[in-house]
């Protein structure tokens, strides 16, 4: 068993964060992103579409919690669990809807299968993936690639989802805000969509 001291750990953080904020600054800003952005607005906002994310194991928890933040913000989206698509969950797809997949390999077999599932349903079907890896088989298949930097993981074995999923958080962060001012999304907006807790009363001025 491990015996960590206070400082160990007190150091151990400085690192963590250290790594994680060096790995945020890094992520390539490009103009893929004011693509994406124009894409959701375009299908969803303007067609009448959702915003379909998906990810597998860590990527597919960051998915779910991007797809929860776009539907506060006025974008109305849902995760698909790329398993379950294939087990009938691919119904959830319509012909105007866009999806939003993550993978920091750019190689995960059921992301890269969904892709092929969901074109043969409706060819037409856009794709936007965040990924580490630019060179991938995800990547390659995407209309849209958000590339993370590529940083290595903070985990101490280089494996376990921590620098790779804080940067899919951040660029998810990213869309979501770039998206609610390219619609001009308003505090009676969000208001309407978030009724319950702190957030809903700070929403209606109910509470400084």
């Amino acid at each position: 068993m491990l015996n960590c001291t206070k400082m160990d750990i007190k150091n151990s953080m400085r690192q963590i964060l250290e790594a994680e904020s060096k790995a945020i600054l890094n992520i390539p800003v490009t103009d893929q992103y004011e693509e994406a952005v124009n894409l959701i607005v375009k299908q969803v906002h303007e067609k009448g579409g959702k915003l379909v994310t998906s990810g597998m194991g860590k990527a597919g928890q960051i998915a779910m919690n991007i797809a929860t933040t776009f539907c506060s913000t006025g974008i109305p989206a849902v995760c698909l669990h790329p398993s379950e698509a294939q087990h009938g969950d691919l119904g959830i797809l319509q012909p105007d809807d866009v999806m939003l997949l993550l993978s920091n390999s750019g190689k995960t077999s059921e992301i890269v299968d969904l892709v092929t599932l969901a074109r043969n349903l409706y060819p037409q079907l856009k794709f936007i993936v965040i990924t580490g890896n630019e060179d991938s088989p995800l990547a390659r298949v995407a209309d849209i690639c958000l590339c993370t930097g590529g940083a290595p993981e903070v985990c101490p074995l280089g494996l376990t989802p921590t620098t790779s999923t804080t940067m899919m958080t951040v660029m998810g962060d990213v869309l979501v805000v770039n998206t609610m001012l390219a619609t001009g999304f308003t505090r009676e907006q969000y208001a309407l969509r978030h009724h319950g807790g702190y957030l809903g009363q700070k929403s209606r001025k109910e509470e400084d």
